[in-house]
């Protein structure tokens, strides 16, 4: 996992909570990296899941919404620091529909050694997007706020709804159907 994860979800964190918690999760966690965290790094995604945790013991937040939070936090650091993919769509499901086929082949060009979820889109209608997302991370809660991220910025109202296809979380169906 991609360094710039870790380093915004501290910061979030940050922000969210206070330093003073930051400094308590890296010290509480027994992190293979020791907590130091630079963007372009590569970390394995277990040290996330176990901050996350952490996280979820000190502020009583179950970590689905916690991760929920962080993708949606994440996604305005992707609309910044990732400028040119956001503004050639005009739309969340225009953006939503160029992840896998354009976004994530430009993320490898840069990162190489990236490991992205796999989505498969489908769009049965205009107003009714499918996305079959495929990790062995199980972070799908994340991409949640990711997609709720996307419809926030556009100014679009959707319902989505997460459906798990495998007991273990690494396969899962959005059907998000706008308002």
């Amino acid at each position: 996992m991609k360094g710039i994860v870790f380093t915004e979800f501290l910061e979030m964190i940050e922000e969210k909570f206070d330093y003073k918690l930051v400094d308590q999760l890296l010290t509480e966690s027994d992190l293979p990296s020791g907590g130091t965290y630079t963007t372009i790094g590569t970390y394995d995604h277990l040290e996330m899941v176990t901050l996350v945790s952490k996280l979820s013991e000190h502020t009583h937040i179950p970590v689905p919404d916690l991760l929920r939070s962080y993708g949606r936090y994440m996604f305005i650091t992707f609309t910044k620091s990732y400028r040119p993919f956001v503004d050639r769509s005009d739309s969340a499901f225009s953006l939503l529909n160029s992840i896998q086929h354009y976004i994530h082949v430009e993320v490898k060009k840069i990162y190489p050694d990236a490991e992205l979820p796999h989505f498969t889109v489908e769009q049965p209608t205009e107003n009714h997007l499918r996305m079959y997302y495929e990790s062995e991370r199980k972070l799908s809660d994340f991409a949640y706020g990711l997609i709720d991220g996307c419809l926030a910025y556009f100014g679009e109202k959707a319902t989505i709804t997460k459906t798990n296809l495998t007991d273990d979380g690494s396969h899962v169906l959005f059907d998000i159907v706008k308002e």
